[in-house]
């Protein structure tokens, strides 16, 4: 098969690095690069330590409104896929990366795999739902990593070409927890490009959604709640929101908190793994803390992994410094045996499954 992957932000990449080794095992696949996620250290660096393929098309598209941005990666990736023509175009997760890719292969009538299908918040408000869920609706191979999303799916009379593969996110963790090296451990980047060590103790934190970091008040209480705490917080800063968060830390003296530059996936799962907790907004890091086994706080108002939501591994909490403190006092139960992510190789099964679709030409 000739498979087009598309990828764009942070969470794809990952997914992408244990996928794509698997596919070219195989098949032929070519890697397009929307550009959404454009910062070296969001981007560049995931595709070097992970040993991710060069993109093949790499299309530049990032910034702008929701509408701007998917318009314009829909224009882009459907002039890449007439010249490619594939048999397949494979999507991941909920971004304007993933609504755009789905779009422009359905109008052309190449199927859709879309990996992490079925999420599902329950509320529109939330730009990656409306991702989410309209690509789940366009897509012929839907691969899911929980056996929520296969029931969510359900519910919207989704039924044919649903498999419970478990979650690449899981494999990614497995296979790079192991090749850590003490680099990894260690080196932190201020934005002054001085490099620092990891501290022995210290919570971790990664913020930011829209809501959580657009105006001074939900940050503040966010970086207040982190500073009362009994260690220091190690807070990688989103590029968009750098300044709003020096000025913060400056203006209130949080000298409890160590404001560095994004970090690449090897140093963030070694800090998620030997954090005392982890205080997120991320979907992605909500899961990595589960898979380690430590104590999660998720500030959002909805629950978007609900197998993590078990015996006090993640909660979710207002962006108020007292809920969050309260959330992060309750003690953690862990069930070792209790791993609803999968076995660890979910990336084989997605490609047993579409390579029998394939050879099968069942995709209609």
């Amino acid at each position: 098969m000739k498979i087009c992957s598309i990828v764009g932000a942070r969470p794809q990449f990952i997914k992408a690095s244990v996928l794509s080794r698997k596919i070219r095992l195989e098949h032929k696949e070519i890697l397009i690069h929307t550009g959404q996620h454009y910062d070296k250290n969001m981007s560049e660096i995931f595709f070097k330590e992970m040993s991710i393929p060069e993109p093949d098309y790499n299309l530049g598209i990032a910034g702008g409104t929701h509408g701007v941005m998917t318009g314009m990666m829909l224009i882009s990736i459907e002039k890449v896929l007439l010249k490619e023509n594939p048999d397949l175009v494979i999507v991941y997760g909920d971004t304007n990366s993933t609504l755009a890719g789905a779009l422009a292969a359905v109008k052309l009538h190449i199927p859709v795999c879309h990996v992490e299908a079925g999420g599902r918040l329950g509320t529109l408000s939330n730009p990656e739902e409306i991702n989410r869920t309209l690509t789940d609706h366009v897509s012929t191979l839907l691969m899911c990593c929980v056996s929520s999303a296969v029931e969510f799916l359900k519910k919207e009379n989704i039924t044919k070409n649903v498999f419970l593969v478990g979650d690449p996110m899981f494999d990614a963790f497995l296979n790079y927890s192991a090749e850590l090296t003490d680099q990894d451990k260690k080196n932190l980047m201020d934005f002054d490009g001085r490099v620092s060590l990891i501290p022995d103790e210290y919570y971790y934190l990664t913020c930011h959604r829209e809501e959580n970091t657009g105006t001074d008040e939900p940050l503040f209480e966010i970086l207040s709640a982190m500073n009362s705490l009994d260690a220091v917080t190690v807070y990688p800063v989103h590029p968009r929101n750098q300044e709003r968060a020096k000025r913060l830390c400056r203006q209130n003296t949080f000298a409890n908190i160590i404001l560095t530059q994004p970090v690449g996936y090897l140093t963030s799962i070694s800090l998620v793994k030997n954090a005392k907790k982890v205080v997120t907004d991320s979907g992605g890091l909500q899961r990595e803390a589960f898979f380690s086994g430590v104590q999660c706080v998720t500030v959002f108002d909805y629950v978007a992994w609900p197998e993590t939501m078990v015996d006090n591994q993640n909660q979710l909490a207002k962006p108020d410094k007292q809920d969050i403190l309260t959330k992060l006092s309750v003690d953690i139960k862990r069930d070792s045996n209790y791993q609803p992510f999968g076995d660890g190789h979910a990336a084989e099964k997605i490609v047993e499954v579409i390579t029998k679709f394939h050879k099968d030409k069942s995709y209609n």
